[in-house]
């Protein structure tokens, strides 16, 4: 069970701030990919997203790739949708948060780098029980 969060202000910055450091500490290469691939960051889902995923609660999804994975492209297609990698703050800080009431930067520094590295896993072509067996579930 999360717990429900009321985003605003101050949290979205702490969640920004954590975003930077976690990027900071990411290899060359993803930052290399990231050049390739755009980061967003939302605050959740839109009900559009919702509906794709057949899901009901938005604080259940913490990231998306859009794109056609790396795996499923002739080499000379041109990607008929842009690659985007999108992250949400509310699903990735009630992930963090768990049953408690209390937000640890730790583990929000570890949801955020497991998320972002799951969507980017999904560029390349790895499904969801790939990534789980990787620990990026």
């Amino acid at each position: 069970m999360w717990v429900a969060i009321a985003m605003n202000e101050k949290l979205r910055d702490f969640f920004d701030n954590q975003l930077e450091l976690v990027l900071a500490a990411m290899p060359q290469r993803v930052h290399d990919l990231l050049e390739e691939v755009p980061l967003f960051v939302e605050d959740y889902p839109s009900d559009e997203v919702l509906a794709t995923f057949k899901l009901h609660d938005r604080t259940r999804l913490c990231g998306v790739y859009t794109g056609i994975p790396l795996d499923q492209r002739a080499s000379d297609d041109a990607p008929e949708v842009p690659d985007v990698v999108t992250i949400f703050r509310e699903g990735i800080i009630c992930l963090a948060a768990g049953s408690s009431d209390q937000l640890s930067e730790d583990e929000l520094r570890r949801q955020i780098h497991i998320t972002l590295l799951h969507e980017l896993g999904h560029h390349h072509g790895l499904g969801e029980q790939e990534l789980n067996s990787l620990g990026y579930g």
